[in-house]
């Protein structure tokens, strides 16, 4: 039996009732709060990403939840539809405030990445902005590289859009 005040943390894989709402409720939050995005941003994020539920294969995609006690504390995708011209789609990566810096974001990108390469995936790609240096320090861990990067405003303002990508092909795993 858990001691009182205990939390327990666990990594689900597919979808939940609520995931929808919860992953655009933790991006709307933490980017309105620390780089003010606004309305257009959370719609962005709820839109696409209940597009993605919505066609989802899981031999292909891959949905991970970090749940703490029945409650959605963080995300990650892998959009695989375009994985053979495009690479892999790594998206929706989020951790709630009340937990980051715990070390969750790593296990969620850990279980993404090696559902790509069990997949076998050779590209693994996705778009960020500048100045995410703590996400930035975790992609460059696992194989990301900066390889583009110009001034857009696909968030709903303007910033300096990145894309990162990994090439799984060219990596070594232990």
């Amino acid at each position: 039996m858990a001691e009182a005040g205990a939390t327990s943390f666990e990594i689900v894989r597919g979808y939940l009732p609520g995931t929808i709402g919860r992953i655009a409720e933790l991006h709307a939050a933490y980017y309105h709060k620390a780089h003010g995005f606004g309305l257009a941003f959370e719609q962005k994020v709820a839109r696409e990403l209940g597009d993605f539920c919505l066609r989802i294969d899981s031999a292909r995609d891959g949905l991970w939840l970090l749940r703490r006690d029945d409650h959605i504390e963080g995300a990650i995708v892998i959009d695989g539809v375009h994985a053979s011209s495009e690479g892999a789609h790594l998206r929706w990566f989020i951790i709630s405030d009340s937990v980051r810096g715990q070390g969750h974001g790593a296990e969620l990108l850990s279980a993404a990445m090696a559902h790509c390469r069990v997949l076998g995936f050779t590209r693994v790609y996705l778009w960020t902005f500048e100045g995410l240096d703590a996400a930035r320090h975790l992609y460059e861990q696992v194989g990301f590289r900066l390889t583009q990067a110009a001034r857009g405003s696909q968030w709903g303002r303007e910033v300096t859009e990145q894309r990162f990508e990994a090439r799984l092909d060219l990596l070594a795993y232990k």
